[in-house]
Protein backbone atom coordinates (compact mmCIF):
# COMPACT_ATOMS: atom_id res chain seq x y z
CA UNK A 1 0.00 0.00 0.00
CA UNK A 2 1.48 3.23 -1.12
CA UNK A 3 1.46 6.39 0.58
CA UNK A 4 -0.78 9.05 -0.29
CA UNK A 5 -0.46 13.19 -0.34
CA UNK A 6 -3.35 15.59 0.73
CA UNK A 7 -2.59 18.76 0.06
CA UNK A 8 -4.23 21.92 1.97
CA UNK A 9 -4.67 24.82 -0.31
CA UNK A 10 -5.07 27.74 2.54
CA UNK A 11 -3.13 28.89 5.15
CA UNK A 12 -2.99 26.21 8.31
CA UNK A 13 -2.90 28.26 11.78
CA UNK A 14 -1.34 27.06 14.44
CA UNK A 15 -2.62 27.18 17.87
CA UNK A 16 0.16 29.88 18.77
CA UNK A 17 -1.35 31.97 15.66
CA UNK A 18 1.61 31.35 13.47
CA UNK A 19 0.84 29.86 9.78
CA UNK A 20 2.29 27.57 7.53
CA UNK A 21 1.75 27.78 3.72
CA UNK A 22 0.94 24.37 1.33
CA UNK A 23 0.83 22.11 4.04
CA UNK A 24 0.62 18.47 2.71
CA UNK A 25 -0.30 15.65 4.93
CA UNK A 26 0.89 11.89 4.07
CA UNK A 27 -1.15 8.85 5.16
CA UNK A 28 -1.80 5.71 4.35
CA UNK A 29 -5.33 4.26 3.88
CA UNK A 30 -6.37 0.43 4.26
CA UNK A 31 -10.10 -1.42 2.20
CA UNK A 32 -13.02 0.96 1.60
CA UNK A 33 -15.41 2.65 2.94
CA UNK A 34 -19.06 0.84 3.62
CA UNK A 35 -22.18 2.59 2.16
CA UNK A 36 -23.22 4.53 5.29
CA UNK A 37 -19.30 5.64 6.15
CA UNK A 38 -19.50 3.82 9.51
CA UNK A 39 -16.67 1.52 9.25
CA UNK A 40 -13.23 4.00 9.96
CA UNK A 41 -10.60 2.86 12.12
CA UNK A 42 -8.25 6.05 12.87
CA UNK A 43 -4.84 5.10 14.31
CA UNK A 44 -2.80 7.88 15.65
CA UNK A 45 0.65 6.68 15.52
CA UNK A 46 3.53 7.62 17.83
CA UNK A 47 6.64 10.01 17.96
CA UNK A 48 8.93 8.23 15.57
CA UNK A 49 6.79 5.92 13.51
CA UNK A 50 5.19 6.72 10.42
CA UNK A 51 1.47 6.16 8.52
CA UNK A 52 1.77 2.57 7.13
CA UNK A 53 0.25 1.20 10.38
CA UNK A 54 0.33 -2.19 8.68
CA UNK A 55 3.91 -2.02 8.99
CA UNK A 56 4.37 -1.03 12.26
CA UNK A 57 1.78 -2.81 14.71
CA UNK A 58 1.51 -6.33 13.14
CA UNK A 59 -0.33 -8.85 14.86
CA UNK A 60 -3.33 -6.46 15.55
CA UNK A 61 -3.45 -4.23 12.02
CA UNK A 62 -2.69 -7.14 8.57
CA UNK A 63 -4.86 -8.58 6.18
CA UNK A 64 -6.17 -11.16 8.81
CA UNK A 65 -5.70 -9.38 12.01
CA UNK A 66 -8.53 -7.61 14.28
CA UNK A 67 -8.59 -4.85 12.32
CA UNK A 68 -8.54 -5.38 8.53
CA UNK A 69 -9.23 -4.23 5.56
CA UNK A 70 -12.17 -6.49 4.87
CA UNK A 71 -14.58 -5.29 7.32
CA UNK A 72 -13.08 -1.84 8.14
CA UNK A 73 -11.76 1.44 6.23
CA UNK A 74 -8.51 1.81 8.12
CA UNK A 75 -6.69 5.11 8.08
CA UNK A 76 -3.22 6.48 9.69
CA UNK A 77 -2.17 10.41 9.03
CA UNK A 78 1.92 11.18 9.68
CA UNK A 79 1.78 13.64 12.46
CA UNK A 80 2.61 17.32 11.54
CA UNK A 81 6.37 17.78 11.49
CA UNK A 82 7.28 14.20 11.17
CA UNK A 83 9.95 12.94 8.55
CA UNK A 84 7.43 10.55 6.69
CA UNK A 85 5.62 12.84 3.80
CA UNK A 86 3.71 15.78 6.24
CA UNK A 87 4.96 19.42 6.47
CA UNK A 88 8.00 19.13 8.63
CA UNK A 89 11.29 21.06 9.10
CA UNK A 90 13.16 19.60 5.79
CA UNK A 91 10.21 21.01 4.02
CA UNK A 92 10.67 23.86 2.02
CA UNK A 93 9.35 27.40 3.31
CA UNK A 94 7.76 29.31 0.66
CA UNK A 95 9.20 32.41 1.73
CA UNK A 96 12.60 31.47 1.41
CA UNK A 97 12.34 28.66 -1.26
CA UNK A 98 14.53 27.09 1.12
CA UNK A 99 14.07 24.39 4.21
CA UNK A 100 13.11 25.38 7.01
CA UNK A 101 15.22 23.73 9.66
CA UNK A 102 15.06 25.25 13.27
CA UNK A 103 13.10 28.04 11.77
CA UNK A 104 10.03 25.87 11.69
CA UNK A 105 7.14 27.05 13.77
CA UNK A 106 6.26 25.27 16.84
CA UNK A 107 3.47 23.24 17.09
CA UNK A 108 1.37 21.39 19.13
CA UNK A 109 -0.77 17.78 19.78
CA UNK A 110 -3.96 20.53 19.31
CA UNK A 111 -2.19 21.28 15.48
CA UNK A 112 -1.46 17.66 14.80
CA UNK A 113 -5.21 16.91 15.45
CA UNK A 114 -6.14 19.60 13.73
CA UNK A 115 -4.40 18.53 10.74
CA UNK A 116 -6.24 15.49 11.34
CA UNK A 117 -9.52 17.01 11.20
CA UNK A 118 -8.92 18.26 7.43
CA UNK A 119 -7.78 15.19 5.89
CA UNK A 120 -10.85 13.71 7.65
CA UNK A 121 -12.98 16.02 5.82
CA UNK A 122 -11.30 15.96 2.57
CA UNK A 123 -11.99 12.23 2.51
CA UNK A 124 -15.90 12.81 3.72
CA UNK A 125 -15.41 11.24 6.79
CA UNK A 126 -18.33 12.20 9.63
CA UNK A 127 -17.81 9.40 11.87
CA UNK A 128 -15.21 7.24 13.17
CA UNK A 129 -15.91 4.24 14.79
CA UNK A 130 -12.66 3.48 16.47
CA UNK A 131 -10.07 5.69 16.95
CA UNK A 132 -6.98 4.22 18.60
CA UNK A 133 -3.61 5.54 19.76
CA UNK A 134 -0.24 4.89 21.65
CA UNK A 135 2.07 7.00 23.43
CA UNK A 136 1.99 10.14 21.28
CA UNK A 137 -0.70 8.56 19.58
CA UNK A 138 -2.56 8.23 22.62
CA UNK A 139 -2.24 11.99 23.66
CA UNK A 140 -3.70 12.67 20.15
CA UNK A 141 -6.48 9.94 20.61
CA UNK A 142 -7.37 11.77 23.43
CA UNK A 143 -7.02 15.13 21.98
CA UNK A 144 -9.58 14.90 19.40
CA UNK A 145 -11.77 13.18 21.38
CA UNK A 146 -11.98 15.85 23.94
CA UNK A 147 -12.45 18.63 20.95
CA UNK A 148 -15.49 17.04 19.38
CA UNK A 149 -14.87 18.13 16.19
CA UNK A 150 -16.01 14.83 14.52
CA UNK A 151 -18.14 12.10 16.01
CA UNK A 152 -16.19 9.08 17.80
CA UNK A 153 -17.88 5.74 18.93
CA UNK A 154 -15.18 3.87 20.19
CA UNK A 155 -11.86 5.28 21.75
CA UNK A 156 -8.64 3.16 22.82
CA UNK A 157 -6.14 4.94 24.47
CA UNK A 158 -3.02 2.95 25.46
CA UNK A 159 -0.08 4.17 27.39
CA UNK A 160 -0.68 7.50 27.31
CA UNK A 161 -2.14 10.64 29.74
CA UNK A 162 -4.11 13.28 29.98
CA UNK A 163 -1.37 16.30 30.32
CA UNK A 164 2.19 14.94 29.97
CA UNK A 165 4.26 14.74 32.98
CA UNK A 166 6.80 16.78 34.78
CA UNK A 167 8.89 13.65 34.21
CA UNK A 168 8.13 13.17 30.61
CA UNK A 169 9.24 16.87 30.13
CA UNK A 170 12.78 16.09 31.38
CA UNK A 171 13.07 12.92 29.26
CA UNK A 172 12.46 14.82 26.80
CA UNK A 173 14.51 17.73 27.36
CA UNK A 174 17.61 15.64 27.96
CA UNK A 175 16.85 14.42 24.45
CA UNK A 176 16.82 17.72 22.53
CA UNK A 177 19.45 19.02 24.92
CA UNK A 178 21.62 15.85 23.80
CA UNK A 179 20.80 17.18 19.53
CA UNK A 180 22.17 20.93 20.52
CA UNK A 181 25.34 19.47 22.06
CA UNK A 182 26.08 18.36 18.50
CA UNK A 183 27.26 21.39 16.86
CA UNK A 184 26.24 20.14 13.29
CA UNK A 185 22.70 20.87 14.71
CA UNK A 186 22.88 24.39 14.19
CA UNK A 187 23.78 23.82 10.54
CA UNK A 188 21.27 24.14 7.86
CA UNK A 189 21.75 20.79 6.35
CA UNK A 190 18.98 17.64 6.34
CA UNK A 191 22.03 15.72 8.09
CA UNK A 192 22.64 18.32 11.12
CA UNK A 193 22.49 17.19 14.67
CA UNK A 194 22.51 13.02 13.76
CA UNK A 195 25.13 12.23 16.74
CA UNK A 196 23.14 14.34 19.31
CA UNK A 197 19.89 12.24 17.90
CA UNK A 198 21.92 9.27 18.14
CA UNK A 199 22.44 9.63 21.57
CA UNK A 200 18.75 11.21 22.22
CA UNK A 201 17.54 7.54 20.97
CA UNK A 202 19.48 5.70 23.38
CA UNK A 203 18.24 8.16 25.72
CA UNK A 204 14.54 7.60 25.06
CA UNK A 205 15.37 3.70 24.38
CA UNK A 206 15.86 3.66 28.64
CA UNK A 207 11.96 4.83 29.29
CA UNK A 208 10.42 2.83 26.64
CA UNK A 209 12.06 -0.56 28.40
CA UNK A 210 12.47 -2.29 31.53
CA UNK A 211 15.29 -2.90 34.13
CA UNK A 212 14.52 -6.76 34.01
CA UNK A 213 14.44 -6.67 29.71
CA UNK A 214 17.80 -5.38 29.77
CA UNK A 215 18.49 -7.92 32.66
CA UNK A 216 17.44 -10.80 30.39
CA UNK A 217 17.69 -9.69 26.96
CA UNK A 218 21.42 -7.91 27.35
CA UNK A 219 22.87 -9.74 29.63
CA UNK A 220 26.49 -10.86 29.58
CA UNK A 221 27.43 -14.98 29.41
CA UNK A 222 31.58 -14.19 29.92
CA UNK A 223 31.60 -12.81 33.69
CA UNK A 224 35.93 -11.94 32.62
CA UNK A 225 34.34 -9.25 30.59
CA UNK A 226 35.61 -5.67 31.10
CA UNK A 227 34.21 -4.07 27.70
CA UNK A 228 32.21 -4.15 24.68
CA UNK A 229 28.89 -4.63 26.90
CA UNK A 230 25.94 -5.86 25.16
CA UNK A 231 23.92 -3.18 26.71
CA UNK A 232 26.00 -0.62 24.96
CA UNK A 233 25.99 -2.30 21.22
CA UNK A 234 22.51 -2.17 21.72
CA UNK A 235 22.30 1.39 22.77
CA UNK A 236 24.61 2.26 19.45
CA UNK A 237 22.73 -0.21 17.34
CA UNK A 238 18.90 1.66 18.31
CA UNK A 239 20.21 5.34 17.86
CA UNK A 240 22.20 4.01 14.53
CA UNK A 241 18.93 2.73 13.22
CA UNK A 242 16.91 5.95 14.11
CA UNK A 243 19.54 7.84 12.48
CA UNK A 244 19.48 6.29 9.44
CA UNK A 245 15.69 6.78 9.16
CA UNK A 246 14.73 10.19 10.92
CA UNK A 247 15.97 13.76 10.85
CA UNK A 248 16.98 15.52 14.57
CA UNK A 249 14.86 18.65 13.88
CA UNK A 250 11.79 16.72 13.25
CA UNK A 251 12.98 14.64 16.49
CA UNK A 252 13.31 18.19 18.51
CA UNK A 253 9.92 19.59 17.11
CA UNK A 254 7.84 16.79 18.03
CA UNK A 255 8.79 16.16 21.50
CA UNK A 256 8.21 20.09 21.68
CA UNK A 257 5.15 18.63 20.60
CA UNK A 258 4.47 16.17 23.29
CA UNK A 259 4.99 18.79 26.22
CA UNK A 260 2.14 20.43 24.98
CA UNK A 261 0.11 17.63 25.82
CA UNK A 262 -2.87 19.04 28.21
CA UNK A 263 -6.35 18.38 27.94
CA UNK A 264 -7.20 21.39 30.44
CA UNK A 265 -5.64 24.19 28.35
CA UNK A 266 -7.99 26.97 28.24
CA UNK A 267 -10.88 24.32 28.53
CA UNK A 268 -10.26 23.80 32.68
CA UNK A 269 -9.59 21.56 35.13
CA UNK A 270 -8.59 18.18 33.61
CA UNK A 271 -11.30 15.77 35.23
CA UNK A 272 -14.11 18.22 33.92
CA UNK A 273 -12.80 17.85 30.89
CA UNK A 274 -12.09 13.97 30.72
CA UNK A 275 -16.07 13.81 32.44
CA UNK A 276 -17.15 15.92 29.15
CA UNK A 277 -16.72 12.81 27.15
CA UNK A 278 -20.14 11.47 26.51
CA UNK A 279 -21.44 9.08 24.38
CA UNK A 280 -18.18 7.61 23.42
CA UNK A 281 -17.06 3.92 24.27
CA UNK A 282 -14.10 4.10 25.96
CA UNK A 283 -11.17 1.62 26.93
CA UNK A 284 -7.92 2.65 28.40
CA UNK A 285 -5.13 0.70 28.81
CA UNK A 286 -2.60 0.93 31.22
CA UNK A 287 0.80 -0.97 31.35
CA UNK A 288 2.17 -1.51 35.09
CA UNK A 289 6.16 -1.51 34.04
CA UNK A 290 5.82 1.28 32.08
CA UNK A 291 7.81 4.16 33.42
CA UNK A 292 7.37 6.91 30.94
CA UNK A 293 3.52 6.99 31.08
CA UNK A 294 3.18 4.90 34.35
CA UNK A 295 -0.27 3.29 34.91
CA UNK A 296 -1.74 5.91 37.14
CA UNK A 297 -2.13 8.12 34.21
CA UNK A 298 -4.38 5.72 32.23
CA UNK A 299 -5.86 5.50 36.02
CA UNK A 300 -6.70 9.02 36.09
CA UNK A 301 -8.13 9.10 32.68
CA UNK A 302 -10.71 6.01 32.73
CA UNK A 303 -11.42 7.20 36.22
CA UNK A 304 -13.08 10.34 34.94
CA UNK A 305 -14.44 9.36 31.49
CA UNK A 306 -17.86 8.27 32.50
CA UNK A 307 -18.05 4.40 32.00
CA UNK A 308 -14.79 4.12 30.79
CA UNK A 309 -13.26 0.54 30.90
CA UNK A 310 -9.41 0.23 31.96
CA UNK A 311 -7.07 -2.82 31.29
CA UNK A 312 -3.57 -3.78 32.71
CA UNK A 313 -1.72 -4.82 30.35
CA UNK A 314 1.07 -7.00 32.18
CA UNK A 315 4.29 -6.64 29.96
CA UNK A 316 8.08 -7.58 30.26
CA UNK A 317 8.77 -4.83 28.11
CA UNK A 318 7.53 -1.40 29.75
CA UNK A 319 6.34 1.14 27.38
CA UNK A 320 7.25 -0.50 24.40
CA UNK A 321 4.35 -3.20 25.28
CA UNK A 322 1.50 -1.89 23.70
CA UNK A 323 3.54 -2.49 20.33
CA UNK A 324 4.33 -5.75 21.12
CA UNK A 325 1.94 -7.58 22.86
CA UNK A 326 -0.55 -7.70 20.26
CA UNK A 327 -1.78 -11.49 20.94
CA UNK A 328 -3.42 -10.21 24.14
CA UNK A 329 -4.37 -6.51 22.80
CA UNK A 330 -6.25 -8.39 19.97
CA UNK A 331 -8.30 -10.29 22.91
CA UNK A 332 -9.03 -7.61 24.86
CA UNK A 333 -10.09 -4.80 22.23
CA UNK A 334 -11.91 -7.76 20.19
CA UNK A 335 -13.83 -8.31 23.39
CA UNK A 336 -14.36 -4.46 23.82
CA UNK A 337 -15.66 -4.13 20.15
CA UNK A 338 -17.69 -7.16 20.52
CA UNK A 339 -20.14 -4.98 22.26
CA UNK A 340 -20.32 -2.49 20.62
CA UNK A 341 -19.46 -3.56 16.74
CA UNK A 342 -20.61 -6.93 15.71
CA UNK A 343 -17.56 -6.70 12.88
CA UNK A 344 -15.17 -7.45 15.56
CA UNK A 345 -17.20 -10.32 16.66
CA UNK A 346 -16.56 -12.51 13.94
CA UNK A 347 -12.79 -11.83 13.98
CA UNK A 348 -12.81 -12.30 17.89
CA UNK A 349 -15.06 -16.07 17.52
CA UNK A 350 -12.38 -17.28 15.08
CA UNK A 351 -9.06 -15.97 17.74
CA UNK A 352 -11.41 -18.28 20.43
CA UNK A 353 -11.68 -21.39 18.05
Amino acid sequence: MSVKTFGYSQDFELESGKKLANLQIAYHSYGQLNEDKSNVIWVCHALTANSDVFDWWPGLFGENELFNDKDYFIICANVLGSHYGTTNPLSIDPDTNLPYYSDFPQFTIRDIVKAHGLLADHLGIQEINTLIGGSLGGQQALEWTVSKTIKIHNLIAIGTNAFFSPWGIAFNESQRLAIEADASYKEKRDDAGLNGLKAARSMALLSYRTYNAYGTTQVESDHDKTDAYKASSYQAYQGDKLVRRFNAFSYWYLTKAMDSHHLGRGRGQVEQVLNSIEGVNSLIIGIPSDVLFPPQEQEFIAKHIPNAEYYELHSFFGHDGFLIETKTLTQVIGNFLEKHNTKAENHLNLIKE
